[in-house]
């Protein structure tokens, strides 16, 4: 039986199609996706019906409404919902516009600062690591993301590196009994359907799901 997997996504700058494609091309993966693109739909009774949420979603209601969707006073259900042992994935849009939500801020590990205009970035592996596995280093245009890190404990697994420097490109955490998963690139549609983000994509979700 395939694992219920809440993913909220669409945002201005990031449209749904995106990462639905990204994802439905995982094919029969052990992931049952349910996509929710209107964050004035999102609620914290729905969300504990899922063992793991994709987050690939700035905090922006969806692609026409520009107003935050995650407000301070709901901001800790994203904490208590990995505290209580569920799984979290964040892919690309999701470390952008929660710098003033705290709880969120702790919880994904770091956040977004800024990015140059697209550029040619190579993302790299770091041998070992379970969210790294088959993973081949690759080089794609994408937005190179810069990271403000605010978690010393983080395990860095991946680097991204263009003319403009070397960041952090993904990374895992633990809180509770739950775990997290964040991985900075994915602008395009091309980085989501690159074989390597694909694997990628998969070890994050089966390692936060905890089933590899």
């Amino acid at each position: 039986m395939s694992l219920r997997t809440l993913v909220l996504c669409d945002d201005t700058w990031h449209p749904a199609e995106t990462i639905r494609r990204g994802l439905t091309a995982l094919g029969d993966c052990g992931f049952a996706f349910e996509f929710l693109e209107d964050g004035t739909k999102w609620s914290a009774d729905a969300m504990i019906n899922f063992p793991l949420v994709v987050l690939a979603k700035a905090n922006i209601t969806s692609s026409t409404v520009e107003r935050p969707w995650l407000t301070p006073d709901s901001q800790q259900v994203f904490p208590d919902y990995v505290q209580r042992g569920n799984g979290l994935v964040v892919v690309h849009a999701d470390t952008s516009r929660y710098d003033q939500l705290p709880a969120m801020l702790e919880l994904i590990g770091g956040a977004f600062l800024h990015h140059p205009d697209q550029c040619a970035v190579t993302v790299s592996p770091k041998p070992g690591h379970p969210a790294a596995v088959d993973v081949a280093p690759f080089t794609l245009r994408d937005e190179h993301y810069f990271m403000a890190m605010n978690d010393a404990c983080v395990d860095v697994f991946l680097h991204s590196r263009s003319e403009y420097g070397v960041q952090p490109a993904g990374w895992t955490r633990t809180q509770g009994e739950g775990r997290v998963c964040v991985l900075t690139p994915g602008h395009n549609e091309e980085v989501w359907l690159h074989p390597s983000f694909q694997k990628l994509l998969l070890n994050a979700l089966r390692w936060t799901a905890k089933t590899n």
